[in-house]
């Protein structure tokens, strides 16, 4: 995977804007992941899989003053595109590390956890829920925005879609897998939304407030 994107880096954002062509909506799906997770001045949120930042113009108005971006991507080149796009539009409130968010720490009490476009690549996308649900603050919030395989498809048409996007690493494998569920069991799901037929779905969840705990 991490090979595969380094060859993809330099053309990721063409890649996606061809998409739109096929009136998928990108831009607008995040946009509303990023709303969805109620961010306020001054909170840190973690971006995994930022790939080459595309998310980074829909989170910083949320997260002006003293907030931060934590950029975690496995590939080097798509960082270092997505610094010089950070350096291009003066933001100096990011993070960025390269790991496998199969194996990032995330700090404690992050107030989110964004990842679009690529969880259900991660084979072991619950371990991942769950360490970044342990890490969210009280109150604090995950979105996942992400593809799957709509249960009225027959295989072939599901098989077709993998391979249409198999240049990104997709199979009909991850297509089928449910992030999703993983998050309604590590956290309270406040919101799930379908796009593009759906073909694409949007999973919030929340940590709770432990009784007897005031919430900032």
């Amino acid at each position: 995977m991490r090979d595969l994107y380094r060859k993809r880096a330099r053309h990721y954002d063409f890649a996606v804007w061809t998409y739109r062509l096929l009136g998928l909506r990108e831009k607008m799906y995040r946009r509303h992941a990023v709303a969805a997770l109620a961010l306020r001045p001054g909170d840190t949120v973690v971006d995994l899989a930022c790939g080459t930042g595309l998310n980074f113009q829909f989170v910083q108005p949320f997260v002006t003053g003293e907030g931060r971006i934590i950029a975690v991507d496995l590939t080097d080149a798509m960082l270092e595109v997505a610094r010089r796009r950070a350096h291009s539009a003066g933001w100096s409130n990011i993070e960025f590390i390269q790991a496998d968010v199969a194996e990032y720490e995330f700090p404690a009490g992050i107030a989110g956890v964004l990842s679009t476009f690529a969880i259900s690549l991660v084979p072991q996308f619950d371990q991942v829920i769950h360490k970044g649900a342990a890490a969210l603050r009280p109150g604090g919030r995950m979105a996942l925005l992400d593809i799957k395989t709509p249960r009225h498809w027959p295989t072939w048409m599901a098989r077709c879609t993998a391979w249409v996007n198999r240049p990104f690493g997709v199979t009909l494998e991850t297509t089928y897998r449910r992030p999703w569920e993983s998050l309604q069991e590590h956290l309270q799901e406040v919101c799930y939304r379908e796009y593009f037929f759906g073909y694409l779905y949007l999973s919030v969840g929340q940590k709770t407030t432990p009784r007897g705990v005031a919430e900032e």
